[in-house]
């Protein structure tokens, strides 16, 4: 279904493509990660704001340092099979938003701009300077782009990871994801209201012939427990999922500022020079688990087609950059093949090493 769009586009975009019906499974593409469980517990916990802590995870040594942010929903363990692969060789920090995950709430609204210099805030009080390269999926790749707006000077190179499209056309199409965006606040209202009156969960139809699920299982990642994941590490998730009333907060905030976010990047579209850049393009925008993706509908295919222009438009940001398709994937390109997201980063990160050390 996705890969029509795809299709359709490669005649337009083959310039920029690499990595197109490549075989890039490895040993971190294989089953659940082994010593994941770093993440069913805190890591580093920094002040950021207003007294509030993130919570880092920072592994390996090296410079440029990669750091990573996630998509609504997720948090650090989002990237337990790619993080500890990078810090083979060099720094790798992964971090859990204000108020998801073991960080405490932070102020409101929850915007792009804030989480920026919460980040930046949370990395120099840690010790962790730049420069940076800034790994960020789907809601991610908001903040990691307002990150490089506001401190492009310690930013080494960016890699997007099926990252939302701020500039998504026709005009129509974007006012429609809005809508759905500002929906889906509600539903986290009702699950956290229910959680905080220490009321039962109860278990709702998840489709695709998978057991029914509470609303706590559905609103984060791609639905818990994750097959990608150990026992212990899906046990910890849930539990915070279950309690944590400030995480239904922080998301529902994030999501009621998605037009505000997308306008600020729109103002804020400045070139990243020679950074390196590599846009990584699901075949399955949107989907969670391959399984679920809609039928092949012309509005659908339309819709995946536009997502993968608005994707590759960010090629405009750099003189090196290049989009690499994932087409067997879900958007979390991380778990489903992890390698590719890798392979990209590393690319990002040899440049980047090679064009610091030539000034």
């Amino acid at each position: 279904m996705k890969q029509i769009g795809i299709l359709l586009l490669s005649a337009v975009l083959i310039f920029a493509v690499t990595g197109f019906g490549q075989d890039t499974r490895s040993a971190a593409d294989a089953g659940p990660t082994a010593g994941d469980a770093v993440y069913a517990r805190p890591g580093q916990l920094v002040s950021a704001a207003d007294g509030a802590r993130l919570n880092l995870y920072c592994m390996g040594s090296g410079s440029p340092t990669v750091v990573f942010d996630s998509g609504w929903g997720d948090w650090a363990p989002a990237w337990s099979k790619v993080q500890p692969q990078i810090a083979k060789w060099t720094r790798a920090c992964s971090y859990d938003r204000a108020g998801t995950g073991f960080s405490d709430p932070g102020p409101m609204p929850r915007t792009s701009v804030r989480i920026a210099k919460e980040l930046h805030t949370a990395l120099h009080r840690a010790g962790i300077a730049g420069p940076y390269i800034l790994v960020g999926s789907a809601f991610g790749g908001d903040n990691v782009r307002t990150f490089a707006d506001l401190y492009m000077g310690e930013v080494a190179g960016l890699v997007m990871v099926d990252a939302d499209p701020d500039d998504l056309e026709p005009r129509a199409m974007r006012e429609e994801a809005h809508r759905a965006h500002a929906g889906v606040p509600s539903g986290l209202r009702d699950c956290r209201n229910l959680i905080a009156e220490h009321k039962p969960l109860p278990a709702q139809p998840s489709g695709s012939g998978r057991p029914p699920q509470t609303c706590a299982q559905q609103f984060f990642f791609r639905g818990l427990p994750e097959a990608e994941w150990s026992p212990e590490l899906n046990a910890k998730v849930l539990e915070i999922a279950q309690t944590k009333v400030a995480m239904y907060d922080a998301y529902s905030s994030e999501m009621e500022q998605t037009a505000a976010d997308e306008t600020y990047l729109q103002e804020h579209r400045r070139s990243f020079g020679s950074r390196p850049i590599r846009v990584l393009t699901s075949g399955n925008h949107g989907v969670g688990h391959l399984e679920e993706k809609p039928p092949d509908t012309p509005k659908h295919l339309k819709y995946e087609q536009e997502t993968t222009l608005a994707q590759a438009r960010w090629l405009g940001l750099s003189s090196n950059a290049k989009q690499i398709f994932a087409r067997n994937s879900s958007e979390y390109i991380q778990l489903d093949e992890p390698q590719t997201v890798i392979n990209a980063i590393r690319e990002v990160y040899d440049q980047s090493k090679q064009s610091l050390s030539q000034k």
